[in-house]
């Protein structure tokens, strides 16, 4: 059988589903730090500024954090059980991220309360989204993914 024809991933496959899950495992953890986080271990870590900042992020900001980092869990998931659904799992994770940027980034302004590092993380977060997105794609289209 000619290898392009060959529906089984390599090792490749493997590890990026698994740094992937990683990756996305971690953004889950920082959401359920932040959402049970009390307020003397917000005042421990954060200056009152940023504390303020933190206490007054909309609901839906919060749900599509929820959203994202859930569906990114499940999108990681689904790689590794070779589901074609990984690939909207993983659009509606990133979509969920570009809702949290634009309260952060366009209605909020994170960078004058923590500095540019919200940005550069966030940077990342969006840059891995979308090669999570062309890569589920393209392991949908080798067939990796039924």
């Amino acid at each position: 059988m000619p290898e392009f024809l060959d529906d089984r991933p390599p090792m490749s496959f493997w590890f990026i589903s698994g740094a992937a899950l990683i990756w996305n495992l971690f953004g889950f953890f920082v959401y359920l730090m932040q959402v049970s986080a009390t307020p003397e271990q917000l005042a421990q870590a954060y200056t009152p500024e940023q504390v303020a900042f933190m206490q007054s992020v909309p609901k839906w900001v919060t749900s599509a954090f929820a959203l994202a980092v859930t569906t990114g869990v499940l999108a990681c998931l689904s790689l590794l059980f070779r589901k074609a659904w990984a690939v909207p799992l993983f659009v509606i994770s990133l979509i969920a991220v570009i809702v949290q940027n634009v309260n952060s980034f366009l209605l909020n302004d994170v960078i004058a309360v923590f500095g540019t590092t919200p940005a550069i993380i966030q940077a990342a977060v969006l840059l891995i989204g979308i090669a999570l997105i062309l890569y589920s794609r393209y392991a949908k289209g080798r067939r990796w993914l039924r």
